[in-house]
């Protein structure tokens, strides 16, 4: 669901994957493979003050960017249009299918499939060769390369892969630990805070830019988990599954889309948060695959009318719409017109975040759903399910 600020906005805006851009007859450079025998610290910047720095930001790029990597997607696979990410019918739905034409016919660009090569951008997140990136890099390759900043091209396992998130998680054989990254705390990233990304726009491999965080908590229409970070720091088809730095040099972010009328930067682009990143990569190297609980339910919004007709204090929290029947919400004793107000003390301030808070938990879980019922406050307990393809 688009939030109601970018339903009101009227800017020609498209949005687009930043991954995949298709270069065929890709030359990489040769280097020479690494020497070193044990496994390396998380890459930082010691002493990196928070604030913006007096020297640009070299010393942090210096530091971080051996552990970015360029991806490159090949395989035979047949052209498909570009698929709107938005709802159906909404402003932002109709402009993308303006741009970038109707269902039904191929159009060129991140998201055209053809024989040849796309590509994207990842980062090592382990002496032992994981590299993150986004699924939609990789979905649908016969074959995966990873070209690491000291021109070595390794060819990648896919260990797993999470559509729901856009996630996806690689391992490489370098014969020797490889400088890796830290995922930091994308939870006290505040609007106003530099950021820098470093990845492979256009394939111009390597490629810096820096800028600030402009907002958090965007839902771009995208999934139901859409948590992501905004900022203006330029980055263009090709810097999909790269990462997104804070001063201190940790990852805070992947970057994955961009609002745009032409397919390049205007200063508008997405990443997913770190917080996300983490457990979603902890699932896939344990896995191959992320497990997540399944409730039961179809939301919405609370209005303000709602909200007065309830008592509430404010049009918040995630009214019940409809309860699967025999699900965890049905078993717990949800009904229709319920407002989901907290997951285990959690507030619920919108749908959204009830999907998250529900999908963050494992099956067999027990959670906690703080209720408003008929003006009345009460607790219900649901043991959740596994969530199965298909469902939300």
């Amino acid at each position: 669901m688009i939030t109601a600020t970018f339903r009101r906005r009227r800017a020609l805006l498209a949005a687009t994957l930043l991954g995949g851009s298709s270069l065929a007859g890709l030359a990489f450079w040769n280097g020479h493979p690494a020497t070193a025998q044990t496994a390396p610290p998380a890459i930082a910047v010691p002493g990196q003050a928070a604030n913006a720095p007096t020297a640009g930001f070299a010393d942090l790029v210096a530091r971080v960017r051996p552990a970015v990597v360029t991806i490159t997607a090949s395989g035979r696979q047949e052209a498909q249009p570009a698929r709107s990410p938005f709802q159906p019918g909404s402003e932002q739905d109709q402009m993308f299918r303006r741009f970038f034409g109707e269902e039904g016919r191929p159009q060129p660009g991140p998201r055209a499939r053809r024989e040849g090569a796309a590509l994207g951008s990842g980062f090592v997140v382990d002496a032992e060769g994981h590299v993150v990136t986004n699924n939609h890099v990789i979905q649908g390759a016969s074959q995966v390369m990873v070209t690491l900043d000291d021109g070595r091209e390794l060819p990648a396992r896919v260990v797993g892969r999470d559509p729901r998130t856009d996630l996806a998680l690689l391992k490489v054989e370098a014969g020797a630990p490889l400088p890796w990254l830290n995922l930091g705390d994308s939870d006290r990233a505040r609007p106003g805070d530099w950021v820098v990304a470093v990845g492979n726009p256009f394939g111009l491999g390597g490629t810096v830019t820096a800028g600030i965080l402009s907002a958090r908590g965007r839902n771009i229409g995208q999934g139901p988990y859409d948590d992501f970070l905004q900022v203006d720091a330029p980055i263009n088809s090709g810097n999909s599954g790269g990462p997104l730095f804070a001063l201190d040099g940790s990852v805070i972010g992947v970057n994955t889309a961009i609002f745009s009328p032409t397919g390049g930067s205007v200063g508008i682009g997405f990443a997913i948060p770190s917080g996300m990143v983490r457990q979603v990569v902890a699932d896939l190297k344990a896995n191959g695959r992320v497990e997540r609980g399944f409730l039961g339910i179809s939301t919405q919004p609370v209005s303000r009318p709602v909200a007065e007709a309830l008592s509430l204090p404010r049009p918040e929290g995630a009214m019940v719409a409809e309860v699967t029947p025999g699900s965890p919400a049905a078993r717990a004793g949800l009904r229709p017109g319920d407002v989901v107000r907290a997951v285990d003390g959690s507030p619920v301030r919108e749908p959204r975040d009830l999907a998250r808070l529900i999908a963050g938990k494992r099956p067999g879980e027990q959670a906690t759903l703080s209720v408003r019922r008929d003006g009345q406050d009460r607790d219900l307990r649901a043991a959740l399910d596994p969530l199965q393809d298909g469902k939300s």
